[in-house]
């Protein structure tokens, strides 16, 4: 957006610039929802030739490979335990209604 202020500064002009891939995205957008909608109300269909299998994949030779993983000894419980929690002392000073409010 460009601002550009008249000099008697009576009116504003803004100036809107770059929204071009905006439009192509919303453009797209409601092509593709249009589409869908014709597909779901049977306005059209769409057809394969020839049967649909998935491709055959044959696998020969090859072992698995051995892996040693030596992990950390973790051990969980619980324990009880005292702790000392600071405590907090707050004076106020006493309203003699000079703060502003």
């Amino acid at each position: 957006m460009a601002y550009d202020p008249d000099p008697a500064h009576r009116t504003v002009r803004v100036e809107r610039r770059g929204s071009g891939g905006r439009a192509l995205m919303y453009l797209v957008l409601v092509a593709l929802l249009l589409a869908a909608l014709a597909w779901a109300l049977g306005l059209f269909s769409v057809d394969t030739s020839g049967s649909l299998e998935a491709p055959r994949v044959e696998l020969e030779g090859g072992e698995i490979p051995k892996v040693e993983v030596d992990t950390a000894d973790v051990e969980v419980g619980t324990k009880k335990t005292t702790i000392e929690v600071p405590t907090i002392d707050i004076e106020r000073p006493a309203d003699n209604g000079d703060a502003k409010r």
